[in-house]
């Protein structure tokens, strides 16, 4: 397949990056905003998990289908094209509001987002190195939780009752969809597209689909439930917004961290020592009695949480060639989104205790250090570099 394009020689950050910007804090605002404001529309409390579990569930079947729009549209209109569906599914929650067509929405809407991660990962992997690639992801992560984490901050002045916050977030998406469609140039140059086939998907890294899929499993429940657990916790929508926001916080500022050591340490370690600060966070958590200390502990979280993926998708891409980025990109955002689809479900049914969420986010760190300690190990054992990824 080939890949629309301009005359452009020149692959640019700008138009990604600026709509992803916009995009971040849409989502951000949205992520908190759905399950606070359930009870305002008329709806259960207990759809909460159903519904993060859903929209997760859309980005799975998204990622099935995203390399066809993309080959057929190009990155710059396939990005404007997924924004205006993911604006379009906000509309029809706010006509409908009913149980049965917001979780077709947020379906929809999961569709959309996977096409918006595809396109702007894969925009943004196009280099030609994989210092390069490095680079560009921690701009892309920095952006993406920045904005999340500012989304975030919405909660406080717009509130979580009626339609404002979500006409807000509409806005935003409206001025995401702006840098791609005035910006017609940097779009990625036509490439022959290529699909691994399955004797290339057993050669592509473990370490690397294991990781992307534990940031499911840890992200899903974060954006999807953690808002209740706070608020239940708290019950100030205001601090419940600012934890919210520190943990998306910390994901943004461990980004440039991650970059750096990403191309200085072997990043099978390097995930097993992020997943050992997120177990120092966890028990933060459980044991601090004072705002301050909860807030440190939830940005650790954070920081730990939101540094997997980074880390687990350019460990998968470093040695490809670029033609099968996109689909590399795909593959691993599938496998990010089946831990995404589960991970809500299981923090919510994997320990009865009122911190259940808290203890299985704990459950997913300490695992996985586990597991990545051993595999670090068994590559210095082969007689592999440890320093390389």
């Amino acid at each position: 397949m080939e890949i629309a394009a301009t005359n452009d020689t020149k692959n640019s950050t700008l138009t990604p990056v600026a709509g992803l910007s916009f995009f971040a804090v849409a989502s951000g605002f949205l992520m908190s905003l759905i399950p606070l404001s359930l009870s305002s529309f008329g709806l259960e409390l207990s759809l909460v998990s159903w519904l993060a579990s859903v929209f997760y569930l859309g980005i799975l079947c998204g990622t099935l289908t995203v390399e066809s729009v993309v080959s057929r549209c190009g990155h710059r209109i396939a990005l404007v094209a997924f924004l205006a569906l993911l604006t379009l599914t906000i509309i029809g929650m706010l006509i409908w509001p009913n149980a049965g067509m917001w979780l077709a929405m947020r379906f929809i809407a999961g569709i959309a987002v996977a096409g918006v991660f595809v396109v702007v990962e894969s925009w943004l992997l196009m280099a030609d190195t994989a210092k390069a690639r490095a680079k560009r992801l921690g701009l892309y992560m920095a952006s993406l939780y920045g904005g999340s984490a500012i989304g975030q901050l919405a909660i406080a002045p717009l509130g979580v009752v009626g339609m404002l916050p979500y006409f807000s977030v509409m806005a935003f998406l409206i001025l995401a969809m702006m840098p791609p469609l005035l910006i017609k140039r940097g779009q990625p140059v036509m490439i022959k597209h290529q699909k691994f086939n399955i004797h290339e998907l057993t050669k592509l890294s473990k370490p690397a689909v294991l990781g992307c899929l534990v940031s499911g499993l840890l992200l899903g429940p974060i954006y999807g439930i953690m808002p209740s657990y706070i608020s239940a916790k708290i019950g100030s929508p205001e601090q419940t917004g600012t934890l919210m926001a520190t943990i998306i916080l910390g994901g943004m500022l461990v980004q440039p961290l991650v970059s750096y050591l990403s191309t200085r340490m072997g990043k099978h370690l390097l995930m097993a020592l992020f997943c050992l600060l997120g177990l120092v966070g966890i028990v933060g958590i459980l044991e601090s009695q004072t705002f301050a200390l909860q807030s440190i502990s939830y940005f650790t979280v954070g920081a730990a949480s939101f540094a997997l993926y980074p880390i687990a998708i350019t460990l998968a891409c470093e040695t490809l060639p670029i033609a099968k980025i996109v689909s590399a990109t795909e593959i691993m955002l599938l496998s990010y989104s089946v831990g995404s689809v589960v991970g809500p479900q299981l923090a919510v049914n994997l320990f009865d205790s009122p911190n259940q969420v808290i203890l299985y986010l704990g459950f997913c760190f300490l695992t996985t250090c586990l597991y990545m300690l051993m595999s670090s190990s068994a590559k210095i054992h082969s007689g592999q570099n440890p320093i390389a990824g």
